[in-house]
């Protein structure tokens, strides 16, 4: 178990981890996801050591291991870069840890197979790094890492360098081998589509601060703020300027210039009149008979992708997307009337914040 309690790091004058706090629980698969320059690496740095935290805890297991050298932690990390050693075998470079702490060759060679088997990578012992695919290469690092047996492995963006299809497939190698090893895994990413199909938690970081954690379906539907909508989901969630006017006691009205039309319950009356921004997912936003939608728009871009369909709607400064079956019989430039779900929509303030978040 990981507690880092108001965590801060600064390189000079300029501070880039802001005071964090997260929680990973015991053999817990989490990912902490973001754009480039968040501080997730830096983050993840300073839990395995190569980081020196200026202010804060970092407490694992209950112990506060802040002063604790890298090499006395327990914890084991996987980079992007596979940095394998050319010279060796795959059987050596796994074992090269053990070897370095004097363990008999024939126990070496039993843990080395044993690990080699799990990863599936039992023929290819004999072979150097030259001669592997990047997936394999991958493997290899990650074996060096887990035959230390780790009470916590950390993971370096370590899928960034494969193409898409060895992505997708070394994806569901780490979830199996995070059942089998029952180890705590953190896993940092920029891509949110790694973080939504491998994590049991997300912890979405912007700017050094941690914008909204939880589980990955939890980040989906109930976003915070209006980074996390729009970097959870792909496609992102469509955000369009509105103006909210109280229609009646318990309900809302919105309209906004692209020619959206919208009410929705207001039961409590805590939406505040005035510029607001609505948020709706591609999936939310459906074709409707010509004169019974919420607004009208022109198709821009038709991306076919076999059993959906993504349409761009509207214009060049408010591009909308809208996910359609298939074989849906659209081209660029045909007008569409579409309509939204009040209850699968989201209401942010001028500052990003929800104060409506979907009730569907």
């Amino acid at each position: 178990m990981i507690n880092l309690r108001n965590v801060r790091k600064f390189y000079g004058a300029l501070e880039v981890i802001k005071g964090v706090d997260i929680t990973v629980e015991d053999g817990e698969f989490a990912v902490f996801v973001g754009p480039s320059g968040c501080g997730k690496s830096t983050l993840l740095r300073m839990i395995a050591g190569l980081e020196g935290i200026d202010e804060g805890d970092l407490i694992l297991n209950g112990r506060r291991i802040n002063d604790v050298p890298p090499d006395k932690r327990g914890i084991a990390m996987v980079f992007q870069s596979y940095a394998l050693y050319p010279h060796m075998s795959v059987a050596e470079n796994i074992g090269f840890s053990l070897s370095l702490k004097k363990v008999p060759e024939a126990e070496i060679r039993r843990q080395v197979e044993g690990v080699a088997e799990i990863l599936q990578l039992t023929d290819y012992l004999d072979r150097r790094p030259a001669a592997l695919s990047g997936g394999q290469r991958q493997r290899v690092a990650i074996g060096r890492a887990i035959i230390k047996k780790p009470a916590l492995i950390l993971f370096d963006e370590p899928l960034s360098n494969l193409d898409s299809a060895l992505r997708v497939q070394m994806r569901a190698e780490l979830q199996r081998l995070h059942r089998e090893l029952k180890a705590t895994v953190v896993y940092v990413t920029h891509d949110q589509v790694e973080a939504m199909t491998m994590a049991d938690r997300i912890v979405v970081l912007n700017k050094g601060l941690v914008a909204q954690e939880g589980a990955p379906m939890s980040l989906y539907h109930q976003p915070q703020n209006e980074f996390v909508a729009t970097f959870i989901g792909s496609p992102k969630m469509n955000v369009i300027p509105v103006t909210a006017t109280r229609a009646s006691a318990g309900a809302l009205h919105l309209d906004s210039p692209i020619g959206l039309s919208l009410d929705f319950a207001d039961a409590n009356g805590a939406v505040p009149q005035g510029e607001a921004k609505l948020g709706i997912r591609p999936e939310h936003l459906k074709i409707v008979p010509e004169g019974q939608g919420h607004f009208t728009a022109e198709v821009v871009i038709v991306e076919r992708l076999g059993v959906e369909t993504y349409m761009t709607v509207g214009s060049p400064q408010q591009p909308i997307v809208v996910r359609a079956e298939g074989d849906i019989a659209v081209r660029p430039g045909d007008h569409v009337s579409l309509t939204a779900d009040p209850a699968a929509c989201h209401l942010f303030d001028s500052a990003g914040r929800v104060i409506r978040p979907a009730t569907a």
